[in-house]
């Protein structure tokens, strides 16, 4: 009668109620069941389709369960004796019956405190020998949902010959509860096809399904029910109603149903406040509590006080939040464990470690929300060490803890920590949700690890973890960090049309300007854009900028600038930043200096990117300028500060190489901040440039640590700018000790002999370049002509109007040579004789990216270069020329910085 597997009732086959949810073919929500028996890492998923997908591919490591504890004797009575010592085989005794019902009623309500499966099926296999009582029936239901094992309740529930409403609701409520949406669905289907009529609970039981499916049209179809049997005015109902809109985003729906409601409760009030949160709509979620006192009379509760502070914890209200914690204080909830939760988030994002500690230290219960949220705090303020320590004094740890420190972990640096982490937790067969996966894949990015991050990937395609758009889309990041573009491409290609696309075309469009692809970022960007498949939130401008940058495409980055402002993005402080940096690099710093004057707020990143900006327009005393208003606002210099403001002596009007020193030396006393190889280097660039070359050398050695090829190569920049072939040499020797195989070396030796003269030497070095097999990175610059990249390579004979191009530079090289340039074939690499070395020269990319500038650019608009590398000697001669025959200002980026060609002057007076 109630036996697994025996079923008093034919399948679900009767006509569904929401036949679009359960019989297309098509749907996204179909039914799976578990058919896998090898055990697997459970993957929690918070949408639908994950849901319907991740139950046919997924279980869960258990962990042994402890005993269940020794019933109480005295619960036993002899007259309500279930088990005598002889088998029950005959019918009961007058009277025994109600009083055997009533012994499995307190049975398995018992059972259901003490969390003993068992002995519900005792009780159960006991039941199956009585005469069939559906209050018994319903029972048995129950205990076996709150105990977990709904494949048990179903089972019961799929023996009863006569469910009854509570029968329905009870399993309904049982399966939503679980995850498992659709087949609540179907009961409750069944529910409406038997002719019996549902009632509140159940319709509040398909409304959770409604909310775990995220199924909005379900859910409207559900409130036309609703209206139509009359229960819009049962409050529990209602509340029920506004969860499902507030889950499903339809704010609008809860504002009008709140506003219909002619009864409310606290709940009521609360489900509206959250909804007003969720929307960030925080102003008025804190005129509504107002509203809450006034008309309703109503008190708030610790789900209200929470709500609010989770409202102060986004918008960094520390203020409000303190009189909300005052307030908590007076109404005497001080001690509720949910708002006390509460208060270590809002304290860890807007006050002080001091404030989480004392509050953790007052409570004096908490739960596995606390010591995670403490984690969290103690990750978040930087001290991953206490976090640990956290950690392990924890009485009792999971998932959610352990993800906590996981992002610790990750966000301190400590990424092999992390992988150690993760592999203990497969290892004990612990619950991985998508966010242990993407914190794990986050730090195999971070790593580079290409070898790591496929066995990650393998790992996921094994245990079916796949199926989860955050999942994926974590793993398609990493692997262009990883420089995986081709693996990248594969899994952007395959990404499933009804997931959100926005997020992998901006971790694409991020992976492509990573790995030195501007062009196709920009392509992606524009075809994304065109199709309307990328959202353009904080994440997808600050990428795009940064491409935008990267190409030196104003015009792109212009529109992107009016889409923010259009958007409402400004404010953000990441935003924003992109914005200064784009201008900057796009020939533009007075735009730059106007994004930064508006911005509404600023932080250390803020100062940097103005400073960085016009460290790269070689305007050394503009950057200094900007560092002594930094060092009045009162802002905390970062190491990235220091060095640029090293950096910024390098490029001003007059040699203040005492100041520059003297600020060097104030690094550790006044900023606190320890130089790093990359500040020696800088430090050493600026000796080398205003030509102090034995100091530089004698910094180099009396350095604190073993100096590494970057400091000497600074060093030798200078040897170079100064002509100091004697000096060169023995910096070289130090370079190729360390990377004998860098060919960037050879040349800059090579052009060091070439500018002191010594051409024979030159050639030796680069005769030994094409006998070792070395060869320098390839040349490239381009232009961007009507928003596209236009790329030139050295001798690139590949556009379309190649012939006119090449015409145009013998033209103007005719020009130049009339007016006294020289070609110095001195920097020709080739092994070739010296009219084949001319040609060379000749046709270098940044003379044909010049040509091709001047042919498609109007008169007296300047022309406007990048190109991948330094810029050699005898296209820096060219340009000067070029730009005093044709009148036209050239303005050209290079990796030293930009330089602006006019009337045969340079800005960078030479020296680069």
């Amino acid at each position: 009668m109630y036996a697994p597997g025996i079923h008093g009732r034919p399948p679900l086959s009767t006509p569904p109620l929401f036949p679009h949810l359960l019989s297309s073919q098509n749907s996204p929500l179909r039914l799976h069941l578990p058919r896998h028996s090898l055990s697997k890492p459970k993957l929690l998923q918070s949408t639908a389709t994950a849901t319907a997908t991740s139950t046919s591919t997924s279980t869960q490591f258990l962990l042994p369960q402890p005993p269940p504890p020794p019933i109480p004797q005295p619960f036993l009575s002899r007259s309500r004796r279930l088990f005598p010592f002889q088998p029950f085989n005959g019918p009961s005794p007058p009277g025994a019956g109600d009083s055997l019902t009533d012994g499995c009623f307190d049975l398995l309500r018992f059972s259901v405190s003490y969390g003993d499966v068992d002995l519900v099926r005792a009780v159960h296999a006991l039941v199956v020998k009585l005469e069939e009582n559906p209050s018994l029936g319903n029972a048995l239901i129950v205990a076996y949902l709150k105990l977990g094992r709904t494949s048990d309740a179903y089972s019961v529930f799929d023996g009863l010959s006569h469910p009854n409403v509570v029968s329905y609701t009870a399993v309904v409520s049982g399966l939503a509860k679980a995850g498992r949406g659709l087949e609540a669905v179907e009961v409750f289907s069944r529910l409406m096809s038997s002719g019996i009529q549902p009632n509140e609970y159940s319709f509040v039981a398909i409304l959770t399904a409604c909310i775990r499916l995220t199924e909005l049209e379900l859910g409207l179809q559900v409130h036309a029910l609703v209206a139509k049997t009359g229960y819009l005015e049962s409050v529990f109902v209602s509340n029920a109603l506004l969860g499902m809109y507030s889950k499903c985003e339809c704010l609008d729906s809860v504002l009008e149903l709140f506003d219909e409601m002619p009864k409310r409760d606290i709940a009521t009030w609360n489900t509206v406040v959250s909804g007003l949160v969720k929307a960030q709509m925080y102003q008025r979620a804190f005129e509504s509590i107002r509203q809450m006192d006034q008309n309703d009379g109503f008190r708030v509760d610790y789900m209200t006080l929470s709500t609010l502070l989770t409202a102060c914890t986004d918008t960094s209200s520390l203020i409000r939040g303190k009189e909300i914690h005052a307030h908590a204080i007076r109404i005497g909830m001080e001690t509720d464990l949910s708002v006390n939760n509460a208060l270590i988030g809002f304290y860890t994002k807007c006050g002080t470690i001091d404030d989480v500690e004392a509050l953790f230290e007052k409570m004096a219960t908490r739960d596995a929300i606390t010591w995670t949220e403490m984690i969290g705090a103690y990750a978040e303020f930087g001290l991953i060490d206490m976090a640990m320590e956290m950690f392990h004094t924890m009485p009792k740890k999971n998932c959610l803890s352990r993800n906590a420190v996981l992002v610790g972990l990750c966000e301190s640096g400590k990424l092999f920590e992390v992988l150690d982490l993760f592999i203990s937790m497969v290892e004990e067969g612990l619950e991985l949700t998508d966010y242990t996966l993407t914190t794990v894949a986050k730090a195999c990015g971070l790593l580079g690890a290409g070898k790591l991050s496929e066995q990650l990937q393998g790992f996921v395609m094994k245990f079916g973890l796949l199926g989860n758009a955050c999942v994926e889309a974590a793993l398609l990041d990493m692997c262009t960090r990883c420089g995986r573009m081709v693996d990248a491409g594969k899994m952007f290609k395959r990404w499933p049309f009804e997931w959100d696309s926005s997020i992998i075309c901006t971790s694409m469009i991020c992976g492509y300007a990573r790995n030195g692809l501007p062009d196709e970022a920009m392509s992606l960007f524009c075809r994304c854009q065109a199709e309307g498949s990328i959202n353009l939130d904080e994440a997808a401008s600050t990428s795009i900028l940064g491409v935008c940058g990267t190409l030196g495409s104003d015009k792109m980055g212009e529109q992107i600038h009016c889409h923010v402002l259009k958007l409402g993005l400004f404010s953000d402080l990441e935003v924003a930043n992109a914005l200064i940096s784009m201008y900057s690099k796009c020939w533009n710093m007075e735009s730059a200096k106007k994004v930064f004057d508006i911005m509404p707020a600023h932080d250390v990143v803020s100062w940097n990117s103005l400073i960085a900006g016009f460290v790269l327009h070689r305007r050394g005393d503009d950057a200094l300028t900007v560092w002594s208003n930094l060092h009045d606002a009162g802002i905390k210099p970062d190491k990235i500060s220091i060095l640029l403001v090293i950096s910024a002596y390098k490029y001003t009007k007059m040699c203040l190489v005492d100041e520059c020193c003297r600020f060097f030396s104030s690094m550790r006393t006044e900023f606190d901040i320890e130089p790093s190889q990359g500040h020696y280097a800088s430090f050493v660039g600026v000796l080398g440039i205003w030509g102090f070359l034995e100091l530089a050398e004698k910094t180099i050695i009396n350095m604190p640590f073993e100096p590494e090829a970057i400091v000497w190569r600074a060093l030798l920049d200078g040897c170079r700018i100064h002509s100091n072939a004697i000096l060169g040499k023995t910096v070289m020797k130090h370079i190729l000790s360390m990377e004998p195989r860098d060919p960037s070396t050879y040349v800059l030796v090579a052009n060091l002999y070439s500018a002191s003269g010594r051409g024979h030497c030159a050639e030796t070095v680069r005769k030994e370049m094409r006998l070792k097999g070395f060869r320098k990175q390839p040349s490239r610059s381009w232009v961007i002509h009507q928003n596209k990249t236009i790329s030139f390579y050295t001798r690139d004979k590949s556009h379309s109007q190649a012939k006119d191009i090449y015409s145009g530079l013998e033209i103007l090289i005719s020009g130049c040579q009339k007016a006294g340039y020289v070609p110095d074939t001195s920097y020709v690499l080739h092994e070739v004789g010296e009219h084949q070395k001319k040609d060379f020269l000749f046709y270098h990319s940044a003379k044909l990216a010049a040509a091709f500038g001047l042919l498609m650019n109007r008169p007296g608009k300047p022309i406007k270069i990048v190109k991948n590398v330094s810029l050699c000697e005898d296209c820096h001669q060219f340009l000067k020329y070029t730009s005093a025959i044709t009148n036209r200002q050239i303005v050209l980026r290079d990796a030293s910085g930009f330089h602006y060609f006019s009337s045969g002057h340079c800005s960078c007076n030479d020296r680069w």
